[in-house]
């Protein structure tokens, strides 16, 4: 993939080392602004940064029965606002922080406001799995869009369809152009096999296996009676290769530890893991210390947990550079799909 170039470069300036202090560079346009929520402001302003421009000040405070107090502290008349806001732990409230700010930015005359959502929340429940339960991600979609959102920029949905609940424009990223790279070099050398932990996300290891032209296998999980541990079934070959699972979200890591074992009983050399969304919430850190995972490849789209930093088996690869340019691009009205092309 083509290294994603900043405004600066374009212009050929000179831009700052990655490494080091970073000097925000001056605003080269005033009706271009980022705006961030509480939940990652240091991916807002990684953003900010390869942007050239300083983000947003807005006050977001809290009452004390616990009620989100917005206020936009600059004039937006006319502007193409993007806020910036991962609806992570803890997902309700974050929520309530984006949807305030996009009523606070709708109600200040923003020209154009887009959601910037690199982890899109219940995400999950796309769909009635039971009776008498609501469809999640439909009702998020519709929040936005009332609340004043005039398109979405998000990263790796948990499934593609939940763009069909929306009526403005949608724009999905892949994270593979920043974990691909990674990966590569982890498994130079020797016969790799990628592996979906489930059926559902059979599109997406596929995607990543040809990439990195590789085998493909897909576990089949099956609870041969209620409460008890779910047989895990291998389709595929993995003896004697470099597994990797490949996954959206890892969230208590119960499923990737398991499949993890299951690939080594079959002969698998060695197990990596990829997903986009590090949520690894409960007892997620002390499985994978326990696992057969040497390494669990993320993205910062959440922030990281200071216990799994520590745990030495998390490997961060930073998407700011993604964002920033698919941003670029949506306020210069270019093409992001191209940027997955090559």
């Amino acid at each position: 993939m083509a290294t994603l170039a900043t405004p600066a470069e374009k212009k050929g300036q000179q831009v700052p080392e990655e490494k080091g202090e970073r000097k925000p560079r001056p605003r080269v346009d005033e009706k271009f602004k980022i705006f961030c929520g509480t939940a990652n402001e240091a991916l807002a302003d990684e953003v900010c940064h390869f942007l050239g421009l300083t983000r947003g000040q807005a006050t977001i405070t809290r009452f004390k029965d616990g009620e989100c107090y917005v206020q936009i502290q600059e004039n937006v008349r006319g502007a193409d606002v993007f806020v910036m806001q991962p609806t992570c732990r803890p997902v309700d409230e974050h929520l309530m922080e984006l949807l305030l700010m996009i009523d606070a930015l709708k109600r200040a005359s923003a020209r154009r406001i887009t959601a910037v959502i690199p982890y899109y929340g219940y995400a999950r429940q796309d769909r009635k799995v039971a009776p008498r339960v609501p469809i999640s991600a439909k009702l998020v979609a519709d929040l936005l869009t009332t609340a004043g959102a005039s398109r979405l920029l998000t990263m790796d949905l948990h499934a593609g369809q939940i763009q069909g609940f929306f009526d403005i424009p949608v724009d999905n990223l892949f994270a593979t152009p920043v974990v691909l790279p990674y990966v590569r070099e982890k498994v130079a050398g020797g016969a790799v096999t990628v592996i979906s932990p489930d059926a559902g996300g059979v599109e997406r290891a596929r995607a990543f296996a040809k990439k990195l032209d590789a085998g493909l296998a897909i576990i089949d999980k099956r609870r041969p009676r209620a409460n008890e541990v779910a047989e895990m079934r291998i389709i595929g070959e993995v003896q004697d290769t470099t597994s990797i699972l490949v996954d959206d979200i890892v969230d208590t890591a119960g499923t990737i530890c398991t499949a993890a074992a299951a690939l080594k009983k079959a002969g698998a050399t060695r197990v990596l893991a990829c997903c986009t969304h590090a949520v690894l919430s409960g007892p997620a850190i002390d499985r994978l210390g326990g696992s057969e995972i040497e390494e669990l490849i993320v993205t910062d789209t959440i922030p990281l947990r200071a216990a799994a930093k520590a745990s030495g088996r998390v490997h961060v690869r930073p998407v700011a550079h993604l964002l920033a340019e698919a941003i670029r691009r949506t306020h210069d009205e270019e093409s992001i799909s191209s940027l997955f092309d090559s």
